[in-house]
């Protein structure tokens, strides 16, 4: 008798391990800290060095769920939900939202691609930041271009958003995403849409996108800031009437190398605020420029060390009543990074920034890197030594 009781409590252990295999739910996260020298910043006790602890220098720190359930015929189910969090002082980053990188839900087919909704990444995210340093891991956020302006470093994020992105055609994929401005008789009013395309062919990786905004930030009458692009949570980095982004790269990896190029431009018309040290300064005027050419290199002395590096020089523009002018941000990033492990990585790095011709505007001629607060004057250099665990 109790033979025959054993054969159907294997087939049903058998049952449940086949449903385990079929749907997976997985908690990953990254955390991200180091010790920071700054050469110069504002605070309330004036302008000077800063040394600390800080945050997300390389990786925003963050943790996840992401599931999977197969549904058959190669078609799954999929979720994503991402909180981002400052390991510093523990509070939730991205304005204090619970999910504030990634809150998503959608089906995946494995030949055509995926559908999904909610708060997610433009085009620009997902094909173009990779060829970059500050998108492609190694440089990180402190790596990104002024005021992340082609949002290469993924401070924005697009929200009521409905998403595709192909599945892989012999190297080629494409994409398109629309964000709604959720608002009644107001479609244009803080709407978003991005597309774009990548190539991968064995070491060789190309891409394209472009991402717009219209009235980014919602400031503008009449008011939508629970938009696509919203300044309450701070996804617009630019605020005004209309924000154009066209991003392109290539990436070349060779034994122990890689190489890239990216070049961005970005406009934004009728420019309101620009988000810098994690607040917002006022820049009112008609036009607002941005052209960002940067060139990166990283090489492997070991499996486990590398050293690498990147300059951006960005030609900007801004017209306001009366004048025009041309500011010019010139930055040097260089970095040594050891891996400890698969998951655990030691890095020192640097940045220089410097600016010219910004003509008295503040916000555009105080130098600024990443979410740190801005220089006194129009230099910044930032010197970080950390540690980044992955899981």
């Amino acid at each position: 008798m109790k033979k025959y009781l054993a054969i159907p409590a294997a087939i049903a252990c058998l049952l449940a391990g086949t449903a385990h295999a079929q749907s997976s739910v997985t908690l990953y996260g990254t955390i991200d800290a180091g010790l920071d020298y700054i050469s110069n910043q504002k605070s309330s006790a004036g302008a000077g060095p800063a040394y600390g602890v800080q945050s997300g220098n390389v990786s925003t720190s963050r943790w996840g769920l992401r599931g999977n359930e197969d549904l058959g015929g190669g078609l799954a189910a999929v979720f994503t939900l991402e909180n981002g969090f400052n390991v510093a002082n523990g509070k939730f980053g991205n304005g204090g939202d619970e999910f504030g990188r990634q809150a998503w839900v959608g089906l995946s087919s494995r030949q055509w691609g995926t559908v999904t909704l909610g708060r997610q990444y433009d085009f620009l995210v997902d094909f173009v930041a990779p060829l970059s340093a500050t998108g492609s891991g190694f440089g990180g956020n402190i790596a990104d271009h002024p005021y992340d302006n082609d949002n290469l470093a993924n401070d924005t994020r697009m929200n009521n958003a409905v998403k595709f992105r192909s599945a892989d055609y012999g190297g080629f994929s494409f994409g398109g995403a629309y964000g709604f401005s959720n608002q009644g008789g107001g479609a244009g009013n803080n709407n978003a849409y991005s597309v774009g395309a990548q190539y991968v062919n064995g070491p060789v990786d190309f891409a394209v996108a472009y991402l717009q905004s219209n009235q980014p930030g919602g400031v503008n009458a009449p008011q939508n800031t629970g938009g696509s692009l919203s300044s309450s949570d701070g996804d617009a980095m630019l605020v005004g009437g209309r924000w154009r982004t066209f991003g392109a790269g290539a990436h070349y990896a060779f034994d122990h190398a890689t190489v890239g190029f990216v070049y961005t431009r970005t406009i934004l018309n009728d420019p309101r605020e620009l988000s810098q040290g994690g607040a917002y300064g006022t820049v009112n005027g008609q036009l607002l420029t941005f052209s960002n050419y940067e060139l990166n290199a990283r090489y492997f002395l070991t499996p486990a060390f590398s050293l690498g590096g990147s300059y951006t020089f960005t030609q900007g523009r801004f017209d306001d009543a009366g004048r025009s002018i041309a500011p010019k941000w010139n930055q040097f990033m260089l970095q040594a990074d050891y891996a400890l492990s698969r998951r655990t990585d030691l890095y020192l790095e640097g940045v220089y920034q410097r600016v010219t011709g910004a003509d008295g505007v503040a916000v555009l001629g105080n130098a600024g890197i990443f979410n740190l607060a801005a220089s006194g004057n129009d230099r910044q250099a930032v010197v970080a030594a950390g540690i980044r665990h992955k899981f």
